[in-house]
């Protein structure tokens, strides 16, 4: 609270909204109105039959001014922190598997908010976008790291945020938007490792490979003009790096070419690659997540604070609700044995059943809370649906994008 209060005058006094109550409201998935979302909430965590009038929207308007958004940066760092030293957690060839994305949202239309994000023009309107991003683990559902920002930022350097954070047992999937000399060599001198499908027609080496029909080969990367300038300024050497070209045959009959810091033939041989890169698909499925099922873009307020508290809130949720989740699977497998699939937890249903449960689960004597999270997790291993091996969706390229209106929020 020290840390992250706006002055040294706040919650100093014992009052209804103390730094922890905002905080676990802010993290209660708020998709309602201000003043439907406070009323359930205190209903929940005060375990009364009917509701109270505790507070009112307006003085919680004015309380959530008070906490700095870091707060919630900070809470994601350590929960990930604390999942990964004391978790038995699936890994690649004992590597944790990440891969990095972004996408955009659409934030609240008001001065304030254009003034920060920028605004896009859309069919004669303009739209105020945010560009976000994250560093996810593929196989354990967690966001190691994410991030919003203005439009006007590009995803590789935020991506360079992420990369920050990479330790040596880490290896990032990236798609063709990412591949740069000075990135690999950020994530090299993170002691951390990469795929990354490349672009066949932009780069001499990939080109010259591509063209000779091979399936691997070892190449040396040297830094070219504008890498040089950006290694300069993060302090990198600039040697040529040493990596491997994999070409991969798609089913659909194209090739496409992957290039690793993996160079060990021995230890990494070329057959284990086939699946790799489409190893990170989870991180794609969960920006539907974010988007459609915690409804990221559902506002709650119109400040540039709220889009930020909001955020790191929902990414925090969304990976609490994982990790509890993650100590269902081992049943879940158990359960699986015999049967035509193996099965995983429906994370829309397990995220249902969170909405209030986190404030339950952070307010109570440890024994009720042990006891509501074992039937918790019984809902988790009888709430699931089979993976279907080799089911494939065509991309929708094309889609109206769900917009959301803070003066008419749905009811619950």
């Amino acid at each position: 609270m020290e840390k992250h209060k706006n002055s040294s005058k706040d919650f100093t006094r014992k009052r209804c909204l103390n730094f922890e109550i905002i905080i676990y409201f802010l993290l209660n998935l708020i998709k309602g109105s201000y003043q439907d979302e406070l009323d359930h909430f205190f209903k929940a965590l005060n375990n009364t039959e009917s509701y109270e009038r505790i507070v009112s929207k307006a003085a919680f308007c004015k309380a959530r001014k008070k906490i700095k958004y870091k707060a919630f940066v900070e809470i994601i760092s350590k929960s990930v922190n604390f999942f990964y030293n004391n978790t038995s957690i699936l890994q690649w060839y004992g590597f944790n598997l990440l891969a990095v994305d972004g996408s955009t949202v659409k934030v609240p239309n008001t001065p304030e908010v254009i003034e920060h994000f920028g605004a896009l023009k859309q069919k004669g309107k303009n739209y105020s976008i945010a560009r976000i991003s994250q560093m996810f683990d593929v196989l354990n559902q967690i966001t190691i790291d994410a991030s919003i920002s203005p439009a006007s930022k590009g995803e590789r350097e935020l991506a360079h945020k992420h990369f920050m954070l990479m330790r040596p047992n880490d290896l990032v999937l990236l798609d063709r938007g990412y591949p740069a000399y000075w990135m690999f060599n950020l994530i090299l001198a993170q002691k951390g490792n990469f795929c990354a499908r490349a672009r066949t027609k932009e780069s001499n080496i990939v080109k010259k490979f591509f063209n000779s029909g091979k399936k691997e080969k070892i190449v040396f990367l040297k830094a070219p003009y504008d890498s040089i300038k950006k290694c300069e300024e993060m302090g990198l050497d600039i040697t040529p790096l040493k990596l491997r070209l994999i070409r991969i045959e798609l089913e659909s009959g194209e090739s496409e070419v992957l290039i690793t810091s993996l160079i060990d033939k021995e230890k990494y041989p070329y057959e284990i690659f086939s699946n790799l890169y489409h190893q990170r698909w989870p991180v794609e499925e969960d920006y539907k997540v974010i988007k459609n099922r915690i409804e990221i873009g559902n506002w709650s307020g119109k400040s540039v604070l709220s889009v930020y508290q909001d955020f790191y809130a929902k990414i925090f949720s969304k990976n609490f609700t994982a990790m509890l989740a993650h100590t269902a699977k081992e049943e879940i497998n158990n359960n699986s044995n015999g049967l035509k699939y193996k099965y995983k937890i429906n994370i829309t249903q397990a995220l249902s059943k969170m909405k209030d449960t986190i404030v339950i689960l952070f307010n109570r004597p440890y024994l009720i809370v042990k006891e509501l999270l074992k039937k918790l997790l019984n809902i988790f291993i009888k709430t699931v649906e089979p993976i279907r091996p080799g089911r494939k969706c065509l991309r929708k390229h094309k889609y109206q994008s769900k917009s959301f209106y803070i003066c008419y929020k749905p009811i619950r």
